[in-house]
């Protein structure tokens, strides 16, 4: 189990281990903070670290109180000591502990499932005792400075304002009073309004649609800032509806996430949390919100999105401020996905076995690229793998689905890129379709509709009507290359 249970903890680790930089000239929060982290999440992984300004100002020159922290996740080492592990198949092997079907079938084998049951039990939130940290400060008077008083960046030129763009939002579903939690980006508009950024596709927006279809006239919101790591990786998780992503967090951890209710809404948030935000959202009422940089690389456009109306800030007394940029890859999103594709995989092998690996490359972001490596059993195994990864959750979104045989290394776009230039006849090996597409692709001819292909660069078989001969791929005889090996010292001796 990690070391710690905050970000102040996390902080402490990343420091011990050199990977927290502490920037105390002054900067601003209007495109300064965001040129300083984008180079720095481009630079090699030795020189790529956290950051904490202490001296922020805004874009006239007015000093913040709160020291603000971003690319806090931005590395995979950074990411795995943020999930308290070596490497993300740590991850895997417990999930695969505790989904692997076992149904007992005499008292004895009752009594050894008990062990797991009660480490399921762990990972349930907790209400926290006693006062909690993050509401060591109130604020509920609009006429005092409340979001005003937060140091929320402009990230890019064309961007419509400065936006809250980590934030941990916490709902309940009023139909099932189930709680959800997702990411959403806050443009800020005021002291007290900001944008809501939940789409067709979110569950912020499913639960927005519930709430209208039961006759009701707003929607609560708490977007809590400054969570421990893991609740933040948990709430960008694509996690099925009615899975509660605070339980993700404590199976993470091994440790119940502590939660504390909050000021002027019936929402829960953790109480270990750096600064709350708490309000609610009108169902009559949208707001021209963008446009905004986007983990695309290209601006998303403006358009009408609800509006969160703030009814109470609370915090710490020291509050640290934690956002995020999004833009061209590499960013700090990009290992978080990278962590979703390591820790989801074997959910996915789950229901579509013949899977043996996968790769989601950042350039891709996430949403327009997979490529799967398969144990290819029979005729047109390919397609069917493609026609299943786009009926499979938020994969549905997947533009491009290249499939290659078990024994290529999906992870070596060369070796990927190798093999799909040698191994496919266009008009044979692409399978097209059509179907939901995210919001953010810009190339669509409508608007989160549009086209998909698959590519099938396995070796064809004559049963798919390929009949000639399938060369083998050139490989040198294993024991001259066993001589070659104990050799190489000598060979190269004079060199």
């Amino acid at each position: 189990m990690p070391s710690f249970t905050d970000l102040r903890g996390y902080l402490d680790l990343l420091r011990k281990n050199g990977e927290l930089v502490e920037i105390t000239a002054p900067v601003s929060v209007h495109l300064e903070i965001t040129e300083i982290a984008d180079r720095v999440s481009k630079m090699p992984e030795n020189q790529n670290k956290a950051l904490l300004f202490t001296n922020v100002h805004g874009p006239n020159g007015e000093p913040y109180d709160m020291p603000l922290l971003i690319n806090a996740m931005g590395s995979h080492r950074r990411m795995m000591m943020a999930l308290g592990v070596e490497r993300y198949e740590e991850i895997q092997k417990r999930i695969e502990f505790f989904i692997k079907p076992e149904i007992p079938n005499n008292l004895w084998e009752k009594i050894q499932m008990l062990p797991k049951l009660a480490e399921l039990n762990k990972f349930l939130p907790r209400e926290h005792k006693g006062s909690a940290p993050c509401q060591e400060v109130v604020l509920t008077d609009p006429t005092q400075p409340m979001l005003d008083k937060i140091p929320v960046i402009t990230c890019w030129p064309q961007d419509g304002g400065p936006f809250m763009t980590y934030p941990c939002v916490f709902l309940k579903d009023p139909m099932t009073g189930e709680r959800n939690v997702g990411m959403y980006r806050m443009q800020k508009y005021d002291n007290t309004t900001t944008g809501m950024h939940w789409h067709k596709h979110h569950d912020g927006n499913r639960i927005y649609e519930n709430a209208r279809r039961m006759g009701k006239d707003r929607v609560e919101v708490a977007a809590a800032f400054g969570c421990a790591p893991h609740v933040i990786y948990s709430a960008t998780a694509p996690l099925p509806p009615g899975i509660d992503e605070m339980i993700l967090a404590g199976f993470l951890h091994s440790d119940p996430v502590k939660m504390v209710q909050c000021k002027t809404i019936d929402n829960q948030v953790p109480a270990n949390a750096e600064l709350v935000v708490e309000g609610y959202v009108l169902l009559d009422e949208l707001r021209w919100e963008g446009p905004f940089g986007d983990h695309t690389g290209y601006y998303s456009l403006a358009d009408n999105f609800p509006v969160l109306h703030v009814t109470a800030i609370t915090h710490r007394r020291d509050p640290i401020y934690q956002t995020t940029i999004v833009g061209k890859p590499p960013q700090e999103d990009c290992y978080l996905g990278k962590a979703t594709e390591r820790i989801f995989l074997p959910l996915l092998k789950m229901f579509i076995s013949e899977i043996v690996d996968m790769n989601l490359p950042w350039e891709g972001v996430f949403h327009n690229c997979v490529i799967l490596s398969i144990d290819k059993r029979y005729p047109g195994h390919a397609k069917k793998v493609m026609s299943s990864v786009w009926g499979f959750g938020q994969m549905m979104f997947s533009k491009y689905v290249i499939v290659v045989d078990k024994h290529v290394n999906v992870h070596d776009l060369s070796q990927v890129a190798w093999h799909v230039f040698n191994n496919t006849d266009p008009q044979r090996d692409m399978m097209f379709a059509e179907g939901p597409m995210d919001i953010l692709d810009h190339a669509t001819p409508l608007w989160a509709f549009g086209s998909k292909v698959g590519i099938d660069a396995t070796k064809k078989w004559p049963e798919e009507g390929f009949k000639r001969d399938w060369p083998d791929e050139i490989e040198m005889d294993a024991a001259i290359k066993a001589k070659v090996d104990e050799r190489w010292a000598e060979l190269f001796a004079q060199a």
